[in-house]
Formats: C-alpha cells, sequence, structure tokens
C-alpha cells in the first residue's frame, strides 16, 4: 500500500468496482482532475490499509464524475440558442465545492481527509 500504483484508478475500476456511468472519454478528461483534487484533499497522505485504498480510489471516481457534471467554476445557469443566462440561482456553490463534498463522502472515517480542506 501506500504506492502510486495501489491508488490508481482506470476507466475498468470507474466502471466495474465503481459503479460509474460515464464514457470513457468523459472519464478519462477529468481524471487528472480528480486525482489532483483527492491528492489535495488528503494533505498529500496515501492510504495505509486496503480500506483506505479502496476509499481514496471511489474518491477519485466521485470526483471525476463531479468535474465532469459541475466542472470547476460557478454551478448554475442555462441556454437557449445563442441565449444564456449563468449563476442563475448562485448561491457561492463551485464546481470545485461539489467534487469536494462528493470526496469527503467516500473519505469519511478514513483519516485521509486532511484538516484544512474548508
Amino acid at each position: 500500500m501506500g504506492c502510486a500504483g495501489a491508488t490508481a484508478v482506470d476507466f475498468g475500476f470507474y466502471r466495474d468496482t465503481y459503479g460509474g456511468g460515464m464514457g470513457v472519454e468523459a472519464f478519462t478528461g477529468a481524471l487528472p482532475a480528480a486525482e489532483r483534487h483527492v491528492r489535495w484533499i488528503c494533505g498529500g497522505r496515501v492510504p495505509a490499509c486496503e480500506a483506505d485504498e479502496l476509499a481514496y480510489r471511489r474518491a477519485v471516481c466521485a470526483a471525476a464524475e463531479a468535474f465532469a457534471e459541475f466542472g470547476e467554476g460557478q454551478v448554475g445557469g442555462f441556454q437557449i440558442g445563442s441565449f444564456s443566462v449563468t449563476h442563475y440561482d448562485n448561491r457561492g456553490t463551485t464546481g470545485e465545492e461539489q467534487v469536494t463534498y462528493a470526496c469527503e463522502k467516500e473519505l469519511a472515517g478514513t483519516g485521509l481527509l486532511f484538516c484544512g480542506v474548508r
């Protein structure tokens, strides 16, 4: 445990173990940001046991889904033809905050959550 290979996430893990529904292109496009975000949340800590490793990998999958859905900027908006409105229900929520919430759910109870996340 604790090596980069042990925490690596690929599309097979995402689809078969995590149960994700994104296509391979959307997943691989969101994966680099997801991996960076989970490393940041964990404060550079690596999983020390098998259960923590699974939670870490699941957090990467959750982050990838959230980045793919929300992006990194403000959440909210719509577009009809060339007319668009963004942040129509802006309560200060960003895509990054949504990603953090998704990761926290997977990492809860592992000891991997970095105290400085918020």
